[in-house]
């Protein structure tokens, strides 16, 4: 079944099914449309009817492009052509979108000094990549009276990484955990 089918069938049975929100051709109800010929020029205030028939005449696809509008618009387009550029715009625009992860970096109260510049580089390498950086330090057992400690280990780290992190949350303590977000600093 061919699209022209699909879509006079789908017309006589009152399913007004839309391909990626646009409407097209005889799925168009309105009276009165605002329409946009071939080449981006502004052809009028006109009756569905008549663009339609513009369209037919044309041998192209009459696609309503700003539904919300009073009112709405409509361009006559070849409808596969543009449903194709469609689609290449909104992978292009997925490209151009940086996805920012959080990575996380875990630390216990007893870490030596060594051991926390290792983790500061790691955490260095994240942030350079453009992600942001979960810092957490474990309390087990007796180790929750020596919260103090804890919060000097995070501000030893902060140190460490400050010429390229910033702090987005500072650290708080969270149940067994203490907390601290970092992201690149601009």
């Amino acid at each position: 079944m061919d699209e022209d089918a699909l879509s006079a069938f789908l017309f006589y049975y009152g399913g007004a099914i839309t391909i990626s929100d646009f409407m097209i051709n005889e799925q168009i109800r309105d009276k009165e449309i605002r329409l946009v010929g071939e080449g981006g020029e502004q052809l009028g205030v006109m009756s569905t009817k008549e663009a339609m028939k513009l369209a037919a005449e044309a041998e192209l696809d009459l696609v309503k492009i700003a539904p919300n509008a009073k009112p709405p618009v409509c361009k006559i387009v070849d409808y596969g052509k543009f449903r194709y550029e469609q689609m290449r715009r909104e992978k292009e625009a997925k490209k151009k979108q940086k996805v920012t992860d959080v990575k996380e970096i875990r630390l216990s109260p007893n870490i030596d000094s060594n051991d926390l510049n290792t983790k500061a580089n790691q955490a260095r390498k994240f942030i350079s990549k453009g992600d942001k950086v979960k810092v957490s330090l474990r309390f087990r057992g007796r180790e929750m009276a020596h919260v103090g400690v804890g919060k000097q280990i995070l501000d030893d780290f902060l140190e460490i990484i400050a010429d390229v992190a910033v702090v987005d949350k500072p650290a708080k303590l969270e149940g067994r955990s203490m907390v601290m977000f970092l992201s690149e600093k601009r």
